[in-house]
Parts: structure tokens; C-alpha cells; sequence
């Protein structure tokens, strides 16, 4: 190994250059979905829960290919996979534009799902773990937190796109876009491993120094994927991740979802920019919060937070100033998903077989996006409002809360019996 500089590593320039890559593919793509819900369905008279059935489509894609893309991380150059991933992703959604029909979503919705896998799941979890055995926490949250600067500038100007030129051409723009800025990023700066640019993993000298018997490479420590699969942790972080998913599900509808308190697609356009904003404070927030007090008592506290944005969009969503403060909230509730998925999997299971247990764990992602974003667009489409939808977010905050606790539990059972080392 070359001699590492030690005021600089490497791996905080690839920090950056990934996190860019996931807040495109997020914000311009995925979580931007959102805002076309309410312009297709009234242009070419598709009912909301109709249209948001493709959301299905692409988790139950999401769901089946999720374990071949660990597999395929591991055995391809990650360059490779992510430009192919981002040509699969950007392309449909920029097809979305030439459509005149609701089976054009089912059909694009497919190869947008795959690439979407590695771009915005995918990538930044298993990089940082790769390059990172200090200051973890920190590194994810700076990945959610850069997604959400990026989200405050793009939501807006995706919103005013599409009341400016329509969304058709909102649809081609954002995906030559978001192609166009991850492929000269992913070549010019991602590697899969340090040891492809001479380096060890930032702060590996530092854990290796507190087991004097091991080499660095050999430090990694925690269950073995087939032990954690059948552990009662897993199957909390699995219904965690569901139900995580499924609250920040919500923010797919928060443009409808304001249409219908009465505002206008610019202003919906605005909020979800300053959504961006609790993103960015949430993700800094849980990821120091996760070093300092581990990643239970942060994912507990997260939770509970999220009650606040709930009860204040049931009570006062016509109140444009505290709609605001409940948006931003919930914006730091969603930003527990890109945080508090990654850290709570190394937290119960280790870094052993981070990439296999995280990708397997994450089907309850998919899972969720099957259920709860058809089912918010077809509650409000029979009852006219979300507001079944807003108490069942409410129970599920707490619910999760509980669920946290059974995992960590569920840990202490695998380290009694030994097999937690």
C-alpha cells in the first residue's frame, strides 16, 4: 500500500461524488415523481391510484432483483454497473415523456426500477462501508445531507418546469440531465474498493490498532449473512425498513397532497424544495447523533419527531406557515431512511457481510413501495382526501419505534449464543 496523506483521503472525495450521484438520481428522478402525479392524471384522465400503480411495479422489480444486485456489486466494476444503471434509469424516465397512455409507466417502469437499484440504494451504503471504518455516521449522513441541498434546488425547479413547459417536457430535460451529470462522475471518481487507488480505508489504521492479533484487512467483524437472516433483529430491521419506507412514501403524495389543501403546483414545487431543507438538517443531525449515541436511541427519537408533521397535516394543512414547518419536519423524518437503513444494519449485524445482509434486509423497501404508494393514491382517489392515510403514517412512527427496541434485542440474543464476532 502507498503511503496515505494523512490530511486528506481519498475517501471523502468519493463521498462527494457519490452523494451527487444519489441526490440526482433521487431528487431528479425518483422523489420529482411526485410531482407529475397531478398534471398526468388530469391531462390524460388516469385515475391517481391507476397511475401510481407503476410505484408497484417498480418495487416488485425492486424486490426481486435487489439480492442479484449485491452479487453483482461484488463481481462487476461498479463504474460499469452504475453508468449501465443510470442509462436504464434516466432513459425511461425521460420516455415517461413521449407517453399518451397509463401501460407506457407500467411498461418504463421496469428498467427504471433496476438502474434505480444501484444509483439510489445501492452505491451509497456499500461505497461508504467500503471506504470507511471511522466516522461512518458522519459520512452517511453528509450522503443525505448532500441530497437534500440538491433536492431544495431541484424539487423547485422541477415543479416550475412542469408549470411552465408541461410535463412532457419536464419528463425528457430531467432525465438527459440526470445522465449527464452521474456518468462523468462515476468515471472520473468512483472506485469500488480502496485498494484500486493504493489506499486503506479511512481510519482501518486506527481500528486495526485495537486488535494488535489481526492484519487490517481481517478486522471486519459481525454475523455472517445465513446467521442473520434467521435472527429476530433481521426480521425487525426488515419490518423497519418497511414501514420506514412506507412513511417516506408519503412525500411521493405531498404534491397532490397540497393541491388539494388548496395550493398550486408552483407552491407544492416549493415545498417539497424546503422538504429538502429537513432532509439536510435530519441527515447531519442522525448521522453525528448515531456516533454519539448509537444508532438505536437515534432511530427511537426519529420516530417520535415525526408525529409533530402528522398531527399538524391533519389539523391545520390550509395554514401555509405551519404547512411549511410540517413539511420541513417530515423532511427530517424521511431523511432517517438514507440514514438510519445503512447505520442500524451495521449497528445489529457488523460490516462482515454488510453488502449481502443490507440487500436482502432492503426488500422491505420494495416491499413497501408494492403497498403504500398505490394505496395512498387509491384512498385518496375513493375518499377524496389523505386522511385514512395520515393516521396510518401516525400508528406506523410508533410502531417502528417498538420495532427498534425488538432488534437490538434480537442482537444481544446472537451475541450470547457466540455468533456475533
Amino acid at each position: 500500500m502507498s503511503k496515505q496523506n494523512k490530511k486528506f483521503h481519498y475517501a471523502w472525495l468519493l463521498l462527494i461524488a457519490v452523494s451527487i450521484i444519489v441526490a440526482v438520481g433521487k431528487n431528479g428522478i425518483s422523489t420529482a415523481g411526485g410531482q407529475y402525479l397531478a398534471p398526468v392524471t388530469q391531462d390524460l384522465g388516469i385515475g391517481m391510484g391507476s397511475l401510481t400503480l407503476y410505484f408497484s411495479i417498480a418495487s416488485i422489480v425492486t424486490m426481486i432483483f435487489l439480492p442479484i444486485a449485491g452479487k453483482l456489486m461484488a463481481k462487476y466494476d461498479i463504474r460499469l454497473i452504475l453508468i449501465v444503471s443510470v442509462a436504464l434509469m434516466a432513459g425511461s424516465f425521460a420516455m415517461f415523456g413521449f407517453m399518451n397512455s397509463v401501460w407506457g409507466w407500467y411498461l418504463f417502469s421496469i428498467p427504471m426500477a433496476v438502474g434505480s437499484i444501484f444509483i439510489t440504494q445501492m452505491a451509497g451504503p456499500v461505497l461508504i462501508n467500503n471506504w470507511f471504518k471511522k466516522h461512518n455516521g458522519l459520512a452517511i449522513g453528509l450522503m443525505v445531507a448532500i441530497g437534500g441541498v440538491f433536492g431544495a434546488i431541484i424539487q423547485p425547479v422541477v415543479g416550475t418546469l412542469i408549470a411552465d413547459q408541461g410535463w412532457r417536457f419536464s419528463y425528457i430535460v430531467s432525465g438527459i440531465a440526470v445522465a449527464a451529470i452521474i456518468i462523468p462522475l462515476t468515471l472520473l471518481f468512483i472506485r469500488m474498493s480502496p485498494k484500486q487507488k493504493g489506499l486503506q480505508p479511512l481510519g482501518m489504521d486506527e481500528v486495526a490498532t485495537t486488535d494488535k492479533t489481526a492484519a487490517p484487512e481481517d478486522v471486519a467483524k459481525g454475523v455472517t449473512a445465513a446467521v442473520a437472516k434467521k435472527s429476530s433483529a433481521f426480521f425487525a430491521l426488515f419490518g423497519f425498513f418497511f414501514f420506514i419506507t412506507s412513511i417516506a412514501s408519503f412525500s411521493q403524495h405531498l404534491a397532490p397532497f397540497a393541491i388539494g389543501a388548496g395550493y398550486d403546483i408552483k407552491f407544492a414545487g416549493t415545498a417539497l424544495g424546503v422538504m429538502q431543507i429537513g432532509i439536510l438538517v435530519g441527515a447531519l443531525s442522525f448521522g453525528v447523533l448515531s456516533d454519539k449515541i448509537g444508532a438505536k436511541n437515534t432511530a427511537v427519537f426519529a420516530m417520535l419527531i415525526g408525529l409533530i408533521p402528522v398531527g399538524i397535516f391533519l389539523t391545520v394543512p390550509d395554514n401555509k406557515t405551519l404547512f411549511m414547518v410540517a413539511i420541513v419536519i417530515f423532511g427530517f423524518i424521511i431523511s432517517s431512511l438514507g440514514t438510519m437503513g445503512p447505520l442500524l444494519t451495521t449497528a445489529l449485524f457488523g460490516n462482515k457481510e454488510y453488502s449481502q445482509i443490507y440487500s436482502t434486509a432492503a426488500i422491505g423497501l420494495a416491499v413497501a413501495g408494492i403497498v403504500a404508494l398505490p394505496g395512498y393514491g387509491y384512498v385518496f382517489e375513493f375518499t377524496g382526501s389523505y386522511t385514512f392515510v395520515l393516521y396510518a403514517i401516525g400508528f406506523m412512527l410508533i410502531l417502528n419505534a417498538l420495532l427498534v427496541f425488538v432488534a437490538f434485542n434480537g442482537k444481544k440474543k446472537l451475541e450470547k449464543a457466540g455468533l456475533w464476532k
